[in-house]
């Protein structure tokens, strides 16, 4: 299956299972994997025929940024339910959000979750 991809999407949000979380927000790294049927288009050469990618990356920051969840797998669950939604396009979703400054002690360069979802 073809692939349209978005790799490291920040936005500001306020999600997290801790109140601080909740109430000064952090950014989020968000990674997406658009399993597309991209034959046509790449005749084409059409925006039509295709899952605009921009239009993906607005609807994604309309959650991150609009919404507040506990947890980011249920954040990542409501981009899945989003995206198929607008976009009948699109067959199967991987998406990672990751967090680089939770409020855990400790080193490390993030930490995340990945879902992948299909129709």
């Amino acid at each position: 299956m073809d692939k349209i991809r978005l790799e490291g999407c920040r936005f500001y949000g306020y999600h997290g299972a801790f109140q601080e979380e909740q109430t000064l927000g952090q950014i989020f790294l968000v990674d997406l994997e658009l399993s597309v049927d991209l034959r046509t288009a790449s005749l084409s050469d059409q925006l039509v025929d295709t899952v605009h990618y921009g239009l993906i990356f607005d609807s994604v920051r309309q959650l991150v940024e609009g919404e507040k969840f506990i947890l980011i797998e249920r954040l990542a669950g409501a981009i899945c339910e989003q995206l198929f939604k607008k976009f009948p396009p699109i067959e199967a979703i991987k998406i990672a959000i990751k967090k680089e400054n939770p409020p855990i002690a400790g080193h490390y360069k993030a930490v995340g979750i990945e879902l992948e979802r299909q129709r």
